[in-house]
């Protein structure tokens, strides 16, 4: 049965579409009206649905138990109202509350309704997250707007990321990733770094110094650290048909071997978690996925002395690869010491040593570096990039066995956490004019990485469940009367 208010509303809707009006309006005037209309009618129907459950009054007095076990009755008593913002509109709840002297007060219908803590709804704050790790904040601004009719404002949708994150590490620590994991040998981490334009005001130093030193720069960013894990079956291929995927023109064909997909990968990233923290997350995640030790581990780094360090330090059975682009681009750096860059000499240049490193004649490449200088009598910066660059190899060394690597099928490059800095941070955060505050950034990697995870509705319920549970832990009972 529709109650009068909305009766009223679907009549007068109903009489509109039936009028002269109407039949001369277009069918994107009538769709608009219909939207508005048809909006306040589900408000109307919503409002009286919550109307007819009351206030949810039990009685005179409810007793409480409190952290000490203690049981309190909390006997003063009032009706107040409370409004919520739905996706159909704001409705009014009247609500019954009990207190006591120096206590928060209780509504038995806040519980019931399961209302959140803000004025919000649930589906309201998760469709404004959903759209704003997808988008800008004014662009979600306009979409709620001409979604749900609701104007909210720039702060609160902010606000609505950072209350949405505060589960984020909780609900990785208990997920169970073996449910879905399909039959791969493989398991690959890898570890990166990106920076966030920051605020002003978020990049003072510790010294709290307003002005820079000589020699110092200006730093606008501030460094996340970025993760990505998954799985994958053996890829095994030749140093030969690595160099020809690094250099093939355009003209040329595509390999036709088919390169296996990662598997259930999770991406994610911390502003503020140092970097011993992070790793210890990233070893979590390795082990939730590896529970039974029969996989075999890779770690894909950058050349990161500290990253390596504290990888190594955690991951004791890992096999930690060096990332080949980062390798190769140190050999760029020496190529352009003798030759124009996009020159064919300086391809042919990292193309033959490119191949020497995979066919594992790292020292070959390093001793050569060094005879250049020699020989070459060469100095200032010049000497300086090809010790530079030698010096880096040779202390990689260990973790540039490309040819082994090959022949076990593991992957040589940390693609998949290059990916992540691009499509987690870059490409949401590091658009023209954008500048974050820690709070706000720490947030949106953390809500973009379940999106981009594909763990966001999943998410979403384990985040609604766990904000139940911090607002309602209270318990209590209806006092039987006498």
């Amino acid at each position: 049965m529709i109650e009068p208010l909305a009766r009223l509303k679907f009549a007068e809707l109903e009489q509109w579409l039936s009028s002269r009006q109407s039949a001369q309006s277009t069918l994107g005037a009538v769709e608009g009206t219909l939207e508005i209309d048809g909006r306040e009618l589900l408000r109307l129907l919503l409002q009286e649905h919550i109307h007819r459950r009351g206030s949810v009054d039990f009685g005179d007095a409810i007793a409480v138990q409190d952290a000490c076990g203690t049981t309190i009755n909390y006997s003063c008593k009032r009706v107040d109202t409370r409004t919520i913002i739905t996706m159909v509109g704001a409705i009014d709840i009247a609500r019954t509350g009990y207190y006591s002297p120096k206590s928060e007060a209780i509504h038995p219908i806040d519980q019931q309704l399961q209302l959140p803590r803000r004025c919000y709804s649930y589906e309201v704050q998760r469709r404004t997250v959903k759209m704003a790790v997808q988008g800008p904040f004014d662009e979600t601004i306009e979409m709620v707007r001409e979604s749900m009719g609701i104007d909210l404002p720039k702060r609160s949708a902010e606000e609505l990321l950072v209350d949405a994150g505060v589960d984020f590490d909780r609900f990785y620590s208990n997920r169970d990733v073996e449910q879905r994991a399909v039959d791969d040998p493989i398991i690959v981490a890898a570890v990166d770094c990106k920076g966030i334009p920051m605020v002003k005001s978020e990049l003072v130093d510790a010294s709290g110094k307003v002005r820079r030193g000589k020699g110092q720069k200006a730093q606008k960013k501030k460094m996340a650290t970025v993760a990505a894990v998954f799985t994958q079956q053996p890829y095994i291929r030749t140093p030969q048909e690595v160099v020809d995927s690094l250099f093939r023109t355009a003209q040329e064909p595509k390999p036709s071997a088919h390169k296996p997909r990662c598997n259930n990968k999770r991406v994610w990233a911390s502003l503020t978690s140092g970097k011993d923290v992070f790793i210890d997350d990233v070893v979590k995640e390795v082990m939730r996925r590896n529970r039974n030790r029969n996989k075999f581990l890779v770690v894909v780094t950058d050349g990161e002395r500290a990253l390596q360090q504290k990888t190594s330090r955690t991951m004791k059975n890992a096999t930690l690869i060096l990332d080949l682009v980062h390798a190769l681009e140190k050999i760029w750096k020496a190529a352009y010491v003798f030759h124009e860059e996009g020159s064919t000499d300086a391809q042919l240049f990292v193309k033959n040593r490119a191949l020497s490193i995979l066919n594992g004649k790292v020292g070959q490449v390093v001793k050569g570096l060094r005879a250049m200088v020699t020989k070459r009598k060469l100095s200032g910066s010049k000497r300086d990039v090809l010790i530079g660059v030698s010096n880096y190899l040779y202390r990689n060394r260990s973790r540039m066995k490309y040819h082994l690597y090959l022949q076990k099928g593991l992957p040589i490059a940390s693609g998949s956490v290059e990916g992540a800095c691009k499509n987690l941070i870059k490409d949401r955060m590091e658009r023209s004019g954008m500048r974050w505050t820690q709070r706000t950034a720490e947030a949106m990697v953390k809500m973009r990485a379940t999106y981009l995870s594909g763990d966001f509705d999943d998410y979403w319920k384990f985040h609604v469940e766990q904000e139940q549970n911090r607002l309602y832990s209270v318990k209590w009972n209806q006092v039987d009367a006498k």
